[in-house]
């Protein structure tokens, strides 16, 4: 784009100048707006993330739990039934 010293741009220079700060706030402002939600967004993410591990670690915790209980309580079984069967041999030869 040329210009010449003419009369009719000097007049419409001081708006454009104004224009192009008002286009240049308005952007400036959209993209901090964009940039305060992405960090939030970040961060609701990763409190997510953190959330989510304790509560699997927290199943699986149970759920180990649970397992061991299980062995325990057959081996529980086993011995009382070993234990009964014994003093059922010991009672019949009485």
């Amino acid at each position: 784009m040329n210009s010449t010293g003419s009369r009719k741009s000097s007049k419409t220079e001081p708006i454009l100048i104004s224009l192009a700060e008002s286009i240049g706030s308005s952007l400036g402002s959209l993209v901090a707006k964009a940039d305060a939600a992405q960090k939030a967004a970040t961060k609701a993410l990763k409190k997510s993330k953190v959330a989510t591990k304790r509560l699997d670690r927290g199943a699986k915790k149970l759920l180990h739990k649970g397992k061991r209980a299980l062995r325990s309580g057959k081996r529980g079984a086993q011995r009382a039934s070993a234990k009964r069967g014994a003093r059922r041999r010991g009672r019949a030869t009485r």
